[in-house]
């Protein structure tokens, strides 16, 4: 047992052994005095107190998180030296003191020589390396003395003295089991009998630790199980956990016998590798210990009767050393995002986390810091893209959020939307877009500016929030009317056949009962099927804009946009092309019938007071 608990458990021994032999040791020193053996008793004392100073300065050069695995086995060899030498020098003062049977000072030798072993039972079981040999050290001299006698009773007393010594190993030895039990148990998975999270925690430190001595390199690999899941769902815990037992077979088969394999839970298992000279050895080889193991884990498990096929995605992290800011964790996340890297790519791949990747991680925890205080600090304005028919006549508004910070500067859509939608700000801020959008929808039309429709984007996890029906009748009762209402699309994506489509209907119907219609956004860059499409309620779909910037280059391209228009056309749903950005473009869509339109061909996105000028300019 070698782990944080063990080393700081001898740690916190050694001040009490140091009391145990400064303060005894004082009365030995006057019992010495009385009886005429000062000078030797003296003489022990000045050891004792020489042995005492070593022990401090053993107490104070222990860290356990910074030092390296090296000093840290230095730092244990002379931690038992130090108990060697406290004990032995027990055993000396009993050498001298039961010798003077004259005074009556055998008694206290044999005395203290039985409490020093029962000391050393009860304190050093943690570590039978120490115990053993040192309850041996001091009760052979007792068993040895009480022989000697040459009396009836010192025989007795012999065998009585070798039974308490085998039962100081007995207790010492139960108590040792039982620890060893317990720290198996705090460090170790009970169903794969891996290692667990907090035990690779400590390890990975040691490493890191030893790495900045060294200046080598090492490296992490990420395992998650690719639609574990699903095999738990479907087929019952019973099969998940056997599957697990058999992924963790495989692991331990075909990493290398240096590494050290972890479970951090559930389907997710972690490696650490030896240590490199060079970074780009560790490269190479954690690469190739990762490819190996995607082969041989995407191979057929059997456990009866079914036959499993999993995949997994592995993300690899390379631990240097010199990183003073870095610590076990950080490097975790490191592999985890790398993970999470194959996971978005398609899955059963690998991906090594690089510099590029940590920029862009940087860059999105500052964006996601930043963002809870943009709407405190109103920073978060709106502009509106014009919808414009065939006759070149402004028919509607998309309202388009954007953010401004006076640290990051404009901050684009793409990369602040997402974020808000993983912490879940989406929904206040999606809150802010809707009172926002429908003052302005009011103050144009009070102000003479009659749009058939006013488009705002709504996220599915702000469209499934439990309040999000009841705020939206709210935000309508106090801002518009009923033929105001009727003007509203709140536009979704094609990610909603990845939630609870009936439940999504539901919502859909209550809040067309408000007059609201739906437009499904970037129409085809999806996965929805005609099925799902025809099940929504549904009243308009976009043309996504990459299908409509490459008309004028891909044959594919404008046969898509051809067959959607053709489908919205059977389904009866109105259609918007967005992204129109070029007269060709335009004379396209307009041949095929399309007939709304929307893009900077016309007009980037504008503020409330441009978007009324440009409306009042295209009348």
């Amino acid at each position: 047992m070698k782990d944080k608990r063990f080393h700081r458990f001898l740690h916190r021994q050694i001040p009490l052994f140091i009391a145990l032999s400064l303060v005894p040791g004082l009365g030995y020193l006057f019992l010495g005095w009385l009886n005429d053996v000062f000078t030797p008793a003296f003489v022990w004392y000045l050891l004792i107190v020489a042995t005492s100073i070593w022990g401090v300065r053993i107490y104070r050069n222990f860290d356990f998180d910074t030092m390296s695995e090296q000093r840290r086995d230095r730092w244990y060899q002379q931690c038992s030296w130090f108990m060697y030498a406290f004990f032995l020098l027990w055993v000396l003062i009993f050498l001298l003191y039961v010798r003077l049977d004259t005074y009556k000072l055998h008694y206290i030798a044999i005395f203290t020589e039985i409490g020093a072993s029962v000391v050393a039972s009860t304190l050093l079981a943690s570590d039978r390396r120490l115990y053993r040999p040192i309850i041996f050290l001091l009760m052979v001299p007792l068993v040895a003395y009480f022989s000697m006698i040459g009396e009836w009773y010192g025989y007795v007393l012999t065998a009585f003295a070798a039974t308490l010594t085998w039962v100081l190993l007995h207790a010492a030895n139960s108590t040792h089991q039982l620890l060893m039990q317990a720290s198996h148990q705090a460090t170790h998975d009970t169903l794969t009998g891996l290692h667990n999270r907090q035990y690779f925690i400590d390890h990975l430190q040691k490493r890191m630790n030893s790495l900045n001595e060294s200046h080598e390199f090492s490296y992490l690999l990420l395992i998650d199980l690719d639609h574990f899941k699903t095999v738990n769902d479907s087929l019952g815990h019973d099969v998940g956990d056997q599957l697990l037992k058999l992924v963790v077979a495989r692991l331990l088969q075909h990493v290398p016998d240096d590494c050290v394999v972890a479970r951090l839970g559930g389907d997710e298992f972690i490696i650490s590798g030896r240590s490199f000279a060079e970074r780009e050895a560790c490269e190479r080889t954690s690469l190739e210990v990762s490819e190996r193991l995607i082969t041989h884990l995407k191979e057929t498990y059997i456990v009866d009767p079914h036959h499993l096929y999993i995949s997994a995605s592995i993300g690899v992290s390379i631990i240097s050393g010199g990183n003073a800011d870095s610590n076990a964790n950080s490097f975790i996340k490191e592999a985890d995002i790398a993970m999470y890297e194959v996971k978005a790519k398609g899955r059963d791949g690998v991906f090594m986390f690089n510099e590029e990747m940590s920029r862009r991680v940087e860059s999105h925890l500052e964006i996601e810091r930043l963002l809870h205080f943009a709407l405190i600090n109103h920073e978060i304005t709106l502009c509106y893209q014009p919808q414009v028919n065939h006759e070149g006549r402004v028919i509607g508004a998309e309202t388009l959020a954007r953010w401004t910070n006076p640290v990051l500067g404009p901050v684009s859509p793409v990369q602040f939307i997402p974020i808000a939608e993983q912490t879940g700000l989406i929904v206040e801020l999606g809150t802010h877009i809707l009172e926002t959008g429908f003052k302005t929808l009011r103050e144009w039309h009070d102000s003479g500016i009659d749009l058939d429709q006013f488009s705002i984007n709504i996220s599915m996890r702000q469209l499934t929030h439990y309040h999000f029906v009841a705020m939206v009748k709210d935000l309508v009762e106090h801002y518009l009317d009923d033929k105001l209402s009727r003007k509203l699309v709140f536009e979704i994506t094609e990610s909603i056949v990845a939630e609870d489509i009936d439940r999504v209907i539901l919502i859909m119907n209550q809040l067309k009962e408000l007059g609201i219609r739906f437009s499904m956004d970037d129409f085809g860059t999806g996965y929805s099927s005609l099925s799902n499409l025809n099940r929504l309620p549904l009243n308009e779909i976009k043309i996504d804009r990459a299908f409509v910037n490459a008309l004028s280059h891909h044959e594919g391209d404008r046969a898509m946009v051809t067959t959607i228009l053709k489908m919205a056309g059977i389904l009866q749903l109105s259609i918007v092309a967005e992204g129109v950005e070029t007269e060709a473009q335009l004379d396209f869509l307009r041949g095929h019938d399309c007939p709304i339109f929307q893009g900077y061909y016309y007009s980037k996105p504008l503020p409330k007071e441009q978007f009324a000028a440009y409306y009042r300019g295209h009348l």
